[in-house]
């Protein structure tokens, strides 16, 4: 049986669902569909009037969070937004395998960042009608505050998702320019608007963990509490490979943030979406409680694997009754 949820049932304001429009967002985002297609515009579009939800989203900005410090970061946001990109060095300049990780891990120690990944680009990950010609994929990872991120949903954990996405924001900038500086083409892409491409598929492929449950990534080492940049380059950076930790597995057998989510948005089974099954939730139950709540927030706060000091063990757990079942299945 489900736990309580104080904040069920959930009843959305009507003003906003005035607003949603009759096309459901699960269509857009090719629910039940099974054949691939790129993926479309749903949310957070540079020009909500391009967008069908367009009024949805502009409807999130009216609700008053009564905490000056959103629009401060909405401003030191925009600032690395505007800051222009490096002239293109005539001559590229390269590193061996381990001079890039040891350049990486420079910026990490200066808290540029606080994970890094990197794989080829697939042109996959493009909304549809976007052209990309860059070869990799660098993405950079920013973790939540936990203290202020198990808050949600209270305006304290949406502020702490705008703290990381300006810090992304300042991070795909910095790491754009550096490559430029050596002669690499780079164009750096942040949160929350939607930009060109799906940032989570590319950062699965580059490392980052499992897509969980509640069908954000889960990171050994940050849980789900982090946000996501990416810089489009042709550099020649090493590439990382994708990783399996048994969190898919966990997932499954968990109802935490299923229990949480105040909408009851998120699916006990996996789904088919655009000829792929994985975990989804639902958005025409999630974008309400989301718009309403700066964000949301809590399938994230929830998740055993956000809580500090947690996903290391727990991934070393698991890993290692993966391999007993595997050596008890091998000898039967």
């Amino acid at each position: 049986m489900p736990k309580d949820n104080r904040y069920r049932p959930f009843v959305p304001n009507p003003e906003q669902m005035a607003l949603m429009p009759e096309v459901s967002g699960n269509s857009i985002n090719g629910l039940n569909e099974n054949d691939f297609r790129r993926p479309s515009y749903v949310y957070w579009g540079d020009n909500p009037d391009d967008i069908v939800h367009g009024n949805l989203q502009k409807w999130f900005y009216t609700v008053d969070p009564q905490d000056s410090g959103y629009e401060e970061q909405r401003k030191y946001r925009q600032l690395a937004l505007d800051l222009p990109l490096e002239k293109l060095n005539s001559v590229t300049s390269d590193f061996s395998e381990k001079e890039w990780l040891e350049n990486f891990e420079i910026f990490k120690k200066q808290e540029i960042f606080d994970q890094i990944g990197a794989t080829q680009f697939s042109l996959d990950w493009a909304f549809e009608g976007i052209e990309i010609n860059y070869k990799n994929i660098v993405i950079l990872g920013f973790q939540h505050d936990y203290d202020n991120i198990k808050t949600a949903p209270r305006s304290s954990a949406g502020l702490e998702v705008m703290r990381q996405y300006s810090r992304a924001a300042h991070g795909a900038k910095l790491i754009a320019n550096w490559l430029r500086k050596l002669g690499w083409d780079a164009e750096p892409l942040t949160g929350p608007m939607s930009g060109k491409i799906t940032m989570i598929p590319a950062a699965l492929k580059a490392g980052f963990g499992e897509l969980g449950k509640h069908g954000s990534i889960i990171n050994p080492e940050f849980g789900s509490s982090f946000r996501l940049s990416a810089v489009l380059t042709d550099a020649p950076i090493p590439l990382f490979r994708e990783r399996e930790y048994q969190i898919d597995d966990f997932c499954s057998k968990c109802r935490i943030c299923e229990d949480a989510c105040p909408p009851e948005a998120i699916f006990k089974e996996k789904k088919t979406v655009r000829g792929e099954k994985k975990w989804y939730v639902d958005f025409d139950k999630c974008i309400p409680f989301f718009n309403e709540h700066q964000g949301c927030s809590i399938c994230i706060a929830v998740c055993p694997w956000s809580k500090p000091g947690i996903g290391p063990n727990l991934a070393l757990k698991l890993q290692q009754r993966a391999l007993r079942l595997k050596k008890t299945k091998d000898n039967v």
